[in-house]
C-alpha cells in the first residue's frame, strides 16, 4: 500500500493520530527530506507515545523520482507499506510524487491520501479573499521574461472569472522581484504575502503593492493576489 501522507506546514502540533499511526507503522518512508522525516519519527514518539517501528527512512527528492520508481514498484507489489512524505505539506503540490501516483494507477496498486496541512489552503484562508474561485500556480517562474508571461495569461484568465483569486510560492530571494513585475505590468491586484505559517515568526502582510515592494522577507512564502 502507497500512503501520501500530508505533514505538518510548520507547526508539529498539527501532526494527527493518523498521520502518526501510518507513518510509524510504514516499512518505509519516502521522504524529501530525511532530516524532516526523522524529527516527525521523534515527535510521534514523544507526543503520542507510539512505537515507532520504521527504520527505514530514503531520500526521494524530484532528481530522483525516476530512478527509484522501478524498485519501489516492486516494493509495492510484494505489500510493502510505503510512505510518501513532503518536506512540509501535502506530497504532490509542487513537491516529488506525483510519477509515483501515476505508475501506481497504472499498475492499478493500491494507494491511499492521508489529509492534513496545506498552505495553499491557509494561505487562502488568512487572505480574506472569497475562495469560491481560486487557482494554484505552484512556483512562479524565475526569469523575468517568462513572469511577465505569466501575469498576462492570469489577465487574461481575469477578463473570463474576475473574481479569480492566484496563489503561488515565492523564494525570499525572488519575492521582491516579482512583486516589481506585478506592478510594472499595471495588474491591478490586491496581495497578500503569508510569511512562516504555524511557525514561531508567521507573519501575514497585506498592503499597497509598492510598500510591499520594500519590506525584507525571510522563510516560506505563500503569496494570494485577488
Amino acid at each position: 500500500m502507497l500512503n501520501i501522507v500530508a505533514t505538518p506546514i510548520g507547526n508539529l502540533d498539527d501532526l494527527s493520530i493518523r498521520q502518526a499511526k501510518t507513518l510509524a507503522t510504514s516499512d518505509i518512508i519516502l521522504a524529501e527530506d530525511t532530516r524532516s522525516a526523522q524529527t516527525l519519527l521523534d515527535a510521534i514518539k514523544k507526543r503520542f507515545m507510539l512505537p515507532v517501528t520504521c527504520s527505514t527512512v530514503w531520500s526521494y527528492y524530484k532528481e530522483k523520482e525516476f530512478e527509484k520508481l522501478p524498485e519501489i514498484i516492486d516494493l509495492l507489489k510484494q505489500e510493502k507499506n510505503i510512505s510518501l512524505i513532503s518536506e512540509a505539506g501535502t506530497p504532490l503540490v509542487s513537491d516529488p510524487g506525483y510519477l509515483l501516483v501515476k505508475s501506481c494507477i497504472q499498475r492499478n496498486l493500491p494507494m491511499t491520501v492521508i489529509p492534513g496541512p496545506s498552505a495553499v489552503t491557509t494561505a487562502l484562508v488568512y487572505s480574506g479573499f472569497n475562495p469560491g474561485e481560486h487557482m494554484f500556480l505552484g512556483f512562479f517562474p524565475k526569469k523575468e521574461s517568462q513572469i511577465f508571461q505569466l501575469i498576462n495569461r492570469l489577465k487574461q484568465i481575469k477578463t473570463i472569472f474576475p473574481e479569480m483569486v492566484f496563489i503561488f510560492y515565492e523564494s525570499p530571494l525572488r519575492i521582491n522581484k516579482t512583486l516589481r513585475c506585478i506592478d510594472t505590468s499595471k495588474f491591478n491586484v490586491e496581495v497578500v504575502i503569508c510569511r512562516e505559517m504555524t511557525k514561531k515568526f508567521e507573519e501575514i502582510v497585506r498592503g499597497p503593492i509598492k510598500d510591499l515592494i520594500k519590506r525584507d522577507y525571510k522563510g516560506e512564502i505563500t503569496v494570494v493576489i485577488k
